[in-house]
């Protein structure tokens, strides 16, 4: 696998449709495509991706969004966030998110969103300041928002097995919640 077929695929237009509204069918395409380069990538072999900035954003993608959709309702599907985040952070120290498309860059950037670190979170509304990522930072703010007051994201805890406390379970009732 190379990371110009991640990126191929990720950026085409039948994913960026599904993106934030996958479907069954979409998620099986992911993990029959790309769970064994998922697989290397967890287990360092495509390290070498992150010589470059699409191969890094490739390899972000790879650990933080697809196993989201091959690992749907499933605890490995959070397994390799600190990762992505490792690989993200090493991109961002070379500038690698300034030489990508502002729709690519904010994929260097979820890993941090996706964290349940208070300082990650703090970290994702900085980057998502950049113009062109307006749309992002409205999600970025929830998203600290919702660690800000649980320390968490409760709409994992059925997924990870973790208890809600009452508070959680009220908020997730609410329209505004993520619910699983």
């Amino acid at each position: 696998m190379l990371p110009a077929e991640v990126l191929d695929f990720w950026f085409s237009e039948e994913s960026r449709e599904r993106w934030f509204q996958s479907t069954p069918e979409y998620d099986a395409r992911v993990r029959s495509r790309f769970e064994a380069a998922w697989e290397q990538g967890r287990g360092g072999a495509l390290a070498g991706w992150e010589q470059t900035a699409d191969g890094a954003l490739a390899l972000v993608i790879l650990l933080d969004q697809m196993p989201l959709n091959m690992f749907r309702d499933q605890p490995v599907s959070f397994s390799t966030e600190a990762l992505s985040r490792a690989v993200a952070e090493r991109a961002l120290a070379c500038g690698f998110d300034q030489l990508v498309a502002v729709d690519r860059r904010a994929f260097f950037y979820l890993p941090y969103m996706h964290s349940e670190s208070l300082a990650d979170q703090e970290r994702s509304v900085e980057l998502f300041t950049q113009p062109g990522l307006e749309e992002n930072l409205q999600w970025a703010r929830h998203h600290r928002e919702i660690v800000q007051r649980f320390g968490r994201f409760p709409h994992r805890n059925a997924i990870l097995g973790r208890q809600s406390s009452p508070e959680e379970t009220r908020w997730l009732d609410l329209p505004d919640a993520f619910n699983p």
